[in-house]
């Protein structure tokens, strides 16, 4: 902890000369907030199978003066999934890559692009979302993010417009030595919009690598949105990714973040329903072996009545991997008619792999519909049995159960040509392959 107070004081006009006065404006909340908590310690009891402080304890390199990376990410990269046509995007490190155009025009008003260059052309409506609900009081890493962040993606639809192309972000990690990079986005969608964001997250070298990712997603009266986070790391990756989601009356959100391969990843879900009638989709999974872990928080707020939320979240874990949910859903005295569900179920194909699950519910309504449940246990033998008795190698037996049992997580993808294509990259996760998202150069390794 100490070594990041000494480098903000130590570089504070750096990081602020090479950022927008909109995100400088919360930098010095943040450093207060941040020396005053410190890190989270594994006696905390949301972080008791992530050791935060060893995770942050190497000397990573951080780029304040934002040096150009010599990389042209659209040569490595041809994420074209098949049948879907994306406008494409990219973050490299945590820096926006500016000097590749989009393929194609987007509607007028609609703003896809560099956070920074959003806040200095746009600074009221910057300043009215930025910040706003990521709390850095009450995370620690949200407030480093934002003591140390310069850069980042905004995805703005302004009213009534609906965009039938997807957009797809791709963030890389890119240097030769151990690095960290602080990203940042920002979507806002405007009363009745529609649109879906694809998030990849990539890592193309071996050395050890830290991002802190923080996302916050405002969806206003009557929007439509959809948001996908595909994590395709390294082992030598670590991850520590917020979501803060804000939902206005009659909104509908989806919310779904999928692991394929990772080092060290968590992932903190918020998401607050403060509109009468809005709709919330939250779900996840993990594939894990080796020793990789994968620990989730999610907490959905019910503010407002006649609300619902959907939450699913598995991992399947090999190996000596390490899984981890902590789910809450908390309805308020007001929230009448509450519909909220929550499910996390989880299978471990090893003796030596371990899951942690703990689902909550607070009801302080009286008129609710809500559940809550969990299971953990191991592959079914006599299914296995079974489908070896019908000429299936066992092998080949445990990969179909497998990817039966992650299908309905794929299946909540909105979007088919993405679904198709993910439900292809699990089977070849299973089946111990070398995954590549459609044409991209950069394997699961």
């Amino acid at each position: 902890m100490r070594q990041y107070i000494d480098i903000f004081s130590k570089y504070e006009k750096l990081i602020r000369r090479h950022a927008p006065e909109g995100m400088n404006v919360l930098r010095a909340k943040a450093f207060v907030d941040f020396e005053r908590n410190g890190f989270p310690t594994i006696k905390v009891e949301d972080y008791h199978y992530t050791n935060v402080l060893q995770a942050f304890a190497p000397n990573y390199g951080l780029n304040l003066n934002r040096l150009k990376t010599h990389i042209d990410p659209a040569e490595i990269f041809r994420c074209d999934v098949p049948n879907m046509s994306t406008q494409l995007y990219f973050i490299v490190n945590d820096s926006f890559y500016s000097e590749i155009a989009p393929t194609s025009s987007l509607p007028q008003g609609v703003y896809a692009g560099g956070m920074k260059k959003f806040a200095e052309q746009y600074p009221s409506i910057f300043s009215r979302y930025y910040g706003k609900i990521a709390n850095t009081s009450a995370e620690a890493v949200t407030a480093l993010n934002t003591m140390f962040v310069q850069d980042g993606f905004v995805f703005y639809v302004p009213c009534n417009i609906k965009l039938e192309r997807p957009v797809q972000l791709v963030n890389t990690i890119r240097s030769r030595a151990d690095v960290m990079a602080n990203r940042r986005i920002l979507a806002i969608m405007e009363p009745r919009s529609e649109a879906r964001l694809l998030v990849c997250d990539h890592s193309m070298e071996d050395v050890k690598s830290l991002t802190t990712q923080v996302v916050e997603l405002f969806a206003e009266e009557g929007a439509y949105f959809d948001y996908y986070d595909l994590e395709e790391t390294t082992i030598s990756a670590t991850r520590f990714s917020s979501v803060y989601v804000a939902q206005a009356a009659h909104s509908n959100v989806l919310v779904n973040g999928i692991t394929l391969n990772n080092g060290l990843s968590r992932n903190n879900y918020r998401i607050t329903l403060n509109g009468d009638g809005a709709l919330t989709t939250l779900c996840g999974m993990a594939i894990q072996d080796k020793n990789q872990q994968v620990d989730t928080y999610t907490l959905i707020t019910h503010d407002a009545p006649r609300c619902k939320s959907k939450e699913l979240f598995k991992n399947v874990l090999g190996d000596h991997a390490v899984g981890v949910f902590s789910g809450r859903i908390t309805v308020a005295k007001d929230a009448q008619k509450t519909e909220a569900y929550q499910t996390n179920r989880n299978m471990c194909l090893t003796r030596e792999a371990r899951m942690y699950s703990k689902p909550q519910l607070e009801i302080y309504a009286d008129d609710v519909k809500c559940s809550h449940g969990m299971s953990t246990g191991q592959i079914d033998e006599q299914a296995l049995f079974y489908m070896q008795s019908r000429g299936l190698s066992r092998e080949d037996a445990k990969t179909l159960l497998s990817v039966a049992f992650t299908a309905d997580v794929v299946d909540n993808v909105r979007l088919t040509p993405l679904k198709d294509r993910l439900h292809y990259l699990v089977e070849k996760r299973f089946r111990g392959e070398l995954a590549h998202c459609s044409g991209c150069k950069v394997a699961c390794r």
